[in-house]
């Protein structure tokens, strides 16, 4: 578990774009399973490869996308393990990994990025990735 302190800006790198934050399993159902459209979850991370490609593509797809999704939500690894385990639940058959992102629509896993996608890719990249990506679903 890491500390608040350490991890509140890592939090605000995406609650300050409008992600809601679900830090149970409850939020985690509501969000995924009662939302009607598109939901993007985003599981955030301490790493290297969260804060240097993985968020700012967030926040640049976000700010520049032409389509988004209907609702944008975040559950932070190593800090809200209930929230987290919940949320893998939804993503199998994937494995379990931090940073990724997940969209769904109407409630089904449409698509997936896998940790190995985000590292060894540059935040512009995957940024462009996550614009088609949105366009195609939301």
């Amino acid at each position: 578990m890491y500390p608040q302190e350490l991890v509140a800006p890592m939090k605000a790198d995406l609650t300050s774009l409008g992600f809601e934050e679900l830090l149970t399993p409850a939020d985690v159902d509501i969000a995924l399973t009662q939302t009607q459209g598109s939901v993007f979850l985003v599981f955030n991370s301490v790493c290297g490869c969260a804060a240097g490609s993985a968020r700012p593509a967030v926040k640049d797809a976000v700010a520049t996308a032409s389509k988004l999704p209907t609702k944008m939500v975040t559950v932070f690894a190593g800090v809200d393990k209930d929230a987290v385990n919940k949320a893998r639940e939804y993503t199998l058959p994937y494995p379990p990994s931090s940073p990724s992102m997940a969209l769904f629509k109407d409630g089904k896993l449409v698509h997936f990025v896998e940790r190995h996608q985000i590292e060894g890719n540059n935040a512009a990249t995957i940024s462009e990735h996550l614009k088609k990506v949105f366009e195609h679903f939301c």
